[in-house]
């Protein structure tokens, strides 16, 4: 009987090696896009991913919302709202769509690098969450795609008078970038001879089109 204890042991692990393991898969981001230390806004940045760079993306939160990606020797976290990869050579947003993508589930562990907020404890009074105008749309560029030349046109003056009257940070779920949305109940602060309102979100600063409420440029 021996034999066949050690016969089964053998397969069992045998099995085990052979089972299919998620791959790591490439995705593209739509916009300049914050690689945080962790996944969420109260991580720190580490880097600025350039819009249309692409990224590694080694797994992702069960939630969904959060991937762990590499880009450019470094890695961290990005928001899966404005990351896209190839579906039968179309983009499809990784967002809510992971299922479908064979995504790695990963896990985080916590630790030291939130940041403003975060650090002192206070971050989880989040007032709202940013809106992304719907993944696909962020996808095919509908919400970005006029924004972007709009705030090529911002003067110096403007992001001058942001830097020169701060505001108190208010918190939101999501990842600030061109585009996101910001939630009807938050107070957005004018700009004297500027079309564009700003407000400071997560602790970075934004310069927002008041009509629709999008972000049009993200002060770094």
């Amino acid at each position: 009987m021996k034999p066949m204890k050690l016969a089964l042991a053998t397969t069992a692990l045998t099995g085990l090696a052979t089972a299919p393991v998620a791959a790591a898969l490439s995705a593209t981001a739509t916009t300049d896009l914050n690689l945080r230390a962790g996944p969420g806004p109260q991580f720190q940045i580490e880097e600025v991913i350039a819009a249309e760079d692409e990224v590694t993306v080694e797994g992702c939160l069960d939630s969904g919302d959060w991937c762990e990606v590499s880009y450019d020797g470094t890695t961290g976290w990005a928001y899966s709202a404005y990351l896209t990869t190839p579906v039968e050579n179309e983009p499809v947003v990784i967002y809510e769509n992971q299922d479908d993508m064979d995504v790695a589930i990963v896990e985080h562990e916590e630790g030291n690098k939130a940041v403003g907020a975060a650090a002192g404890g206070t971050w989880g009074a989040a007032a709202g969450s940013l809106l992304v105008g719907g993944p696909a749309a962020v996808a095919a560029g509908a919400v970005l795609g006029g924004l972007t030349g709009a705030a090529s046109t911002l003067d110096e003056t403007t992001v001058t008078y942001v830097q020169k009257n701060p505001v108190d940070p208010i918190y939101l779920n999501g990842e600030v970038a061109v585009g996101a949305g910001i939630p009807q109940e938050v107070e957005l602060y004018s700009v004297p001879e500027s079309d564009y309102d700003y407000i400071n979100v997560n602790e970075q600063y934004v310069l927002v089109n008041p009509e629709n409420r999008r972000i049009v440029t993200v002060v770094r």
